[in-house]
């Protein structure tokens, strides 16, 4: 899977929750299922460039470019700086900055895609837990075992994909197969009517779907971003920014304006690469579905 800007980092957005949670006695399955994967870059330790990093680098380097350009003017003979040069290095900043603005705009839409699409997947995953955890119920009280192994692993999958701030990073690995009972609970149910029979290969069919949403989950969980276009992107601003450099007086109001307009474009940067990182951060899809999941379930 490509890794893109979080080529760095981008396992860390982790890789948990229900994974792998069905699973048939003597290790068959119902339904294509994530293996575990102990070995998972996301599970070992990591060298890590975070959102703010990589800002603050972008900062610098666009601002870095605005010196520079100051730098030349002073140090540049003067025709080197007059009408028809300025109109020149005009035009080839105009022809750069349409280019930065098509790719920065690539970069927000991939960006709010992912996200979006991560967000969806989760409240889809919350609206099946239930669904689930209601078959069951209609099934009878022989399904109590299954409705409670249910609850358990939806607090595993919470406790992992948004554990508390400051603790880990979210995970999205699947689990162990020693921890998937769900699909064994199901398998145990013995039905005594045709009503039931039909309860219980709904709850297959649903938790199979489950499963199959949390292997979706755990593969989408690359990054959007590419690197080159990030590294693009940010050589084009520098060079827009040294040719503002070169042609505005060095006086304190426009060092401000150059200060300020580089502040802006690296929190441009920051959001599309929170964006690009639903599970952690700032801008992080909320645990809400699945807690107002967990909180209907057993009722």
């Amino acid at each position: 899977m490509p890794r893109g800007v979080y080529g760095w980092r981008r396992e860390s957005c982790g890789r948990a929750g229900l994974g792998r949670i069905l699973r048939a006695p003597g290790g068959t399955t119902t339904a294509p299922v994530a293996p575990f994967r102990s070995d998972s870059p996301a599970d070992s330790p990591r060298n890590e460039m975070t959102s703010p990093t990589i800002s603050l680098l972008a900062f610098a380097c666009v601002f870095g470019g605005a010196l520079i350009g100051t730098w030349l003017r002073r140090t540049l003979p003067e025709h080197h700086l007059n009408t028809d040069s300025k109109e020149i290095v005009r035009l080839g900043t105009g022809l750069v900055g349409t280019m930065t603005a098509l790719v920065l705009g690539l970069l927000v839409a991939s960006a709010k895609n992912s996200y979006d699409t991560e967000r969806s997947e989760v409240i889809s995953l919350a609206s099946k837990i239930v669904f689930l955890d209601r078959t069951l119920a209609h099934y009878g009280p022989d399904s109590a075992a299954a409705r409670e192994t249910l609850r358990k692993v939806t607090v595993v999958a919470i406790s992992r994909i948004w554990p508390p701030e400051g603790t880990e990073h979210s995970q999205l690995a699947p689990l162990p197969a020693k921890d998937e009972s769900l699909h064994a609970k199901l398998h145990e149910l013995r039905p005594t009517d045709e009503t039931q029979q039909l309860l219980k290969a709904e709850a297959l069919r649903v938790a199979s779907e489950i499963s199959q949403m949390r292997w979706l989950m755990y593969e989408q969980s690359g990054s959007s971003i590419s690197s080159p276009f990030l590294i693009v992107l940010v050589l084009w601003l520098m060079v827009m920014f040294v040719s503002f450099g070169m042609f505005a007086p060095p006086n304190a109001t426009v060092l401000c304006t150059l200060l300020v307009c580089a502040m802006s474009v690296a929190c441009a940067i920051f959001l599309v690469l929170e964006l690009d990182h639903p599970f952690e951060g700032i801008i992080r899809i909320s645990s809400d579905p699945m807690q107002s999941a967990l909180d209907h379930l057993g009722q």
